[in-house]
């Protein structure tokens, strides 16, 4: 009788898992370069600063609204760079089109930009020190059981420390920029 709930728990167990979340873009790679295109035109750097264009898939049930961050922990800062925290995003929202991060009213309706470390509501791309070795970009969809109630002047940290306590799941795509 152990054996069967055994060998029954094993079958239901290899059916009933979930996917995984997934991120991709047409714009970058996991482990490969940023292009110019993503890289900061300012502090020194000089690329277009557009924000990357980003699908996810395999959405956990009960999902209610989306966040999207972009984060460099290697910046020598002790707490890491934000380079983008939008929340609110709606279930409806599967993907950002190239450039919807390059000015706050280009994102969908409801969404919410904070000021990223730069100071600014906008994507803010690679610009790792010169000379400071290779950054990590994670780019990172947050599934959300219900939109976030946050002040519109909260920190992409709050953000995180929110998304972290509440999320139904993530993807991350972790791309590498250096100068």
């Amino acid at each position: 009788m152990n054996k069967w709930w055994l060998g029954a728990s094993l079958v239901l167990g290899l059916f009933g898992q979930a996917h995984a979340m997934t991120l991709t873009s047409k714009d970058m790679s996991e482990g490969n370069k940023l292009t110019s295109q993503l890289v900061f035109n300012s502090f020194g750097c000089q690329g277009e600063n557009i924000s990357p264009q980003l699908t996810w898939t395999e959405v956990p049930a009960g999902t209610k609204a989306f966040a999207v961050t972009a984060y460099d922990p290697d910046a020598p800062t002790g707490s890491g760079w934000w380079h983008w925290a939008v929340y609110n995003l709606p279930v409806a929202q599967t993907s950002l089109a190239q450039g919807a991060g390059s000015h706050a009213d280009a994102l969908p309706k409801g969404a919410i930009a904070l000021k990223n470390d730069f100071g600014t509501t906008d994507f803010g791309g690679a610009c790792p020190p010169e000379g400071h070795g290779v950054h990590r970009y994670e780019f990172t969809v947050w599934a959300l059981p219900s939109a976030l109630d946050l002040p519109k002047d909260a920190s992409p940290a709050l953000l995180g420390f929110m998304l972290r306590a509440q999320a139904l799941g993530s993807a991350k795509l972790t791309a590498v920029y250096n100068r």
